[in-house]
């Protein structure tokens, strides 16, 4: 019993390496606190399982999709996120409500509207739009735009590391790739002189986060609230896409009334103390992909490693001090898991075999992508003061479903959902 235990909270921590770096970063970019986003993140995560009869292995954390209305509610009011906080609590509401709009939506509709081709592809866009942040970590520098070969080739022997200890890696050990890879790159980097370590050692050991109380404006709540629109399909997919690695059919158990329930309520408690708005994870999904690992107490292990390191400073600011190459090594491998599954469910569904589903993805990726990456390209794209590529996901997961019932309708597909999932490429998704 003590050993299962042990490897368990191993396994946690390195959920725990999978998603700090973004975890953090969402914080850092709007200048809301990385300790609390970290209590919000662990805590939310805890409340998440508690509505979901802890049967889904979720991890919930900072939600990139709000950085800019938080960020321009920050500007709006003289840096006074308490507004933002505001917002992010009718976000929670919002989703509150929308839990309650499933209790009377049946599986069998939410299955029939998200077809396996349209899934496959939104889970294929969110891997790919989510590459850009890894690349730029792997090429660039910390502080500055500029390529440094040796922060690059530390990038890659990580990522290296980590696809061959998942590989060749026997027993317990194959499940340690990623905290594994993250280690030696990190040390790695220390060694070469690349890692200021001044905040760690001058951090203290103990600390209070700095819990903030929100306040409340219309205009915050406006600018802030039409992109629940792109995490609700975020949301959809990565619940579709965690029932596809484990084996489960989580839209009909815990169901989505469960799962939207347990986001607002998280996303709630986010907004009380001044942490960002909660999603779910992908890169928590792409390792349990890569483990086949599928317990959910590990990701409540990882919770609750995570409220206890929000009051440690140190280790907050150990962190937060991982090198960004590092993390970016690591997340272009949990990321191209993700596009992966994506992938596998399109094929298994045979697609590709039909005119009809192959336009559906070919609709839907290049609507996704091209305007994920709109404002890259030199293409400002903005409606009512809102960008589209934040609308990316949202509006290729609507172009998919008018397409499919179109199609379905006129009898052009039969696009009914999976059923039997198999285990495909010598990666398990299926509960053994």
């Amino acid at each position: 019993m003590f050993v299962t235990r042990a490897k368990e909270l191993v396994l946690s921590v390195q959920h725990l390496f999978a998603m700090a770096g973004a975890c953090l970063l969402v914080p850092l970019l709007t200048g809301l606190d990385p300790m609390v986003a970290l209590l919000g993140s662990g805590v939310g995560t805890l409340i998440f399982h508690g509505c979901t009869k802890r049967k889904m292995p979720v991890f919930l954390a900072s939600s990139f999709a709000f950085i800019p209305p938080i960020i321009a509610i920050g500007a709006a009011f003289n840096g006074d996120l308490a507004y933002a906080q505001g917002g992010i609590i009718c976000v929670g509401v919002i989703y509150v409500l929308l839990s309650l709009i499933f209790r009377v939506i049946s599986v069998e509709k939410v299955t029939k509207i998200f077809s396996p081709t349209v899934v496959g592809s939104m889970i294929v866009i969110i891997a790919f739009s989510l590459m850009p942040s890894a690349l730029n970590n792997i090429i660039y520098m910390d502080s500055a735009s500029l390529f440094n070969p040796i922060t690059f080739v530390l990038a890659i022997i990580t990522l290296l590391i980590a696809v061959a200890i998942t590989k060749f890696g026997k027993g317990f050990v194959g499940q340690l790739g990623i905290i594994i890879a993250l280690i030696i790159g990190y040390v790695l980097s220390i060694v070469l002189g690349l890692v200021d370590l001044t905040p760690v050692l001058t951090s203290p050991i103990v600390a209070v986060p700095n819990i903030t109380l929100p306040k409340f404006d219309l205009v915050a709540i406006i600018t802030i609230i039409p992109l629940v629109l792109a995490v609700f399909m975020e949301h959809i997919g990565d619940v579709l896409v965690n029932g596809e690695v484990t084996g489960n059919n989580f839209l009909e158990d815990p169901g989505l009334k469960r799962s939207f329930l347990g986001d607002g309520l998280a996303t709630i408690f986010a907004g009380l103390i001044g942490a960002p708005v909660n999603t779910t994870y992908s890169e928590n999904t792409s390792l349990l992909a890569i483990t086949k690992n599928y317990n959910p107490r590990l990701l409540r292990y990882t919770a609750v490693i995570a409220i206890i390191l929000s009051f440690v400073a140190i280790i907050g600011a150990a962190l937060q001090n991982t090198p960004s190459w590092v993390v970016g090594g690591i997340s272009l491998y949990l990321y191209c898991m993700i596009a992966w599954i994506g992938y596998r469910n399109i094929k298994k569904n045979k697609s590709f075999q039909s005119t009809y589903k192959t336009i559906i993805v070919v609709v839907m990726i290049v609507l996704g992508l091209g305007l994920s990456f709109a404002d890259d390209l030199g293409f400002q794209l903005m409606v009512y003061g809102f960008s589209l590529p934040e609308f990316a996901l949202a509006i290729a997961a609507i172009a998919g479903i008018v397409l499919s019932i179109i199609f379905t309708a006129s009898g052009k597909i039969d696009d009914s959902p999976l059923t039997d999932y198999e285990e495909a490429d010598g990666f398990a998704v299926k509960k053994e």
